[in-house]
């Protein structure tokens, strides 16, 4: 008995031990919808940014990212992620380098995926569409929400509708800013007044997706106002302009998010509530296709590839390695018990869960 005694207070010691050495307090969760690893890893497409229907003025696109290597074009088109993150976190998935990233849903498209990032599981029988369908599964999102200490401090926002469904706002009571929803919480700010007013007056191209500068926005503002300690960013334009052959605007929108996590990371480098406690995770819900060419444009389990994906990583605790070299294989049901393990708290849910990424922590 006083072995077993010894050994469990000897192994709570450790634990309380091990997650008191973390430095972070907050995790900010980013998906950029349908980013292919390929543009991430790579920058512009030589197939693509020479193709005139998918591309309005080859020249001036060119000029924007054309480079003569990889390294040059990937720096051209996401330089907080090469310039920052490269250089002071870790990026997974280039399968250049023999580092593989991949679903583990059969669906390869957004509702499951999202459903795995945020669960880390997958559930193939009942999350088998978009539709507006309250996900049954608990989020991790919920989870932490749940725990002592973290309770009203979980926020979400999202540039598509389906973001409330996908969290189950209804169950979980976590505040979703998402589609064309306006900010309305108690402590609005004038520019959240502003933002709403600008949303009703300028037109999405998409019945169910906003533009992505009103999602960051509304990100940032409540950021500021409440310091929540777990916020979820979905970006989503990549992906609608992909589906419509727009590779012009694809890369625009890339570049543009880049430039939003940039400013977002600059925030919190620079806030007494945020600075050199704060994780970013950077993910992706699914791929796209390569070969043949058209089917960049497209992803789903019947295209090759579109179940590859990536992660980056930068904070306090994640050990400045670059690109991950013949790393071992990683999923996307991963993230959520990295995420939880950021903050401290070991995830667990009705179903198994993919394990933290433990390359992530010093």
């Amino acid at each position: 008995m006083k072995i077993v005694l010894i050994f469990i207070f000897q192994l709570q010691f450790i634990c309380c031990f091990s997650q008191s050495e973390l430095q972070s307090e907050n995790v900010i969760l980013i998906t950029l919808d349908g980013l292919r690893w390929q543009e991430l890893f790579g920058g512009a497409d030589g197939n693509l940014i020479n193709d005139k229907s998918y591309v309005k003025d080859t020249t001036a696109l060119k000029q924007l990212f054309w480079k003569p290597t990889a390294e040059a074009r990937r720096a051209a088109l996401m330089p907080f992620f090469w310039n920052t993150i490269a250089q002071q976190g870790q990026l997974y998935g280039n399968r250049s380098l023999g580092s593989q990233v991949n679903c583990t849903n059969q669906h390869w498209f957004s509702y499951p995926g999202y459903s795995e990032i945020l669960c880390g599981f997958s559930d193939d029988h009942r999350i088998d569409s978009n539709d507006k369908i309250n996900n049954p599964n608990t989020t991790v999102l919920e989870f932490v929400n749940r725990q002592q200490g973290f309770n009203g401090s979980v926020a979400a926002f999202g540039s598509w509708d389906v973001f409330p469904f996908i969290i189950n706002e209804e169950r979980s009571g976590i505040p979703v800013n998402a589609g064309f929803k306006p900010a309305d919480h108690p402590r609005l700010s004038e520019h959240e007044k502003f933002l709403n007013m600008l949303q009703r007056q300028i037109p999405s191209p998409w019945a169910t997706v906003r533009l992505d500068a009103f999602t960051y926005h509304y990100a940032m503002e409540y950021i500021d106002e409440y310091h929540p300690r777990l916020t979820y960013i979905a970006f989503g334009e990549t992906d609608d302009f992909a589906h419509e052959g727009h590779y012009d605007a694809y890369l625009k929108s890339a570049r543009q998010t880049d430039e939003f996590i940039a400013q977002l990371w600059d925030y919190v480098q620079s806030n007494p509530h945020c600075q050199d406690k704060t994780t970013l995770i950077v993910t992706t819900d699914h791929g796209r296709g390569t070969v043949p060419k058209e089917t960049w444009q497209h992803h789903g389990s019947k295209i090759n590839g579109a179940d590859q994906i990536w992660i980056a990583v930068i904070g306090p605790d994640t050990p400045a390695l670059g690109e991950a070299r013949h790393h071992e294989q990683l999923y996307q049901n991963q993230v959520a018990a990295t995420v939880a393990n950021f903050l401290g708290l070991e995830y667990t849910n009705q179903n198994p869960v993919g394990e933290f990424v433990k390359s992530a922590f010093k």
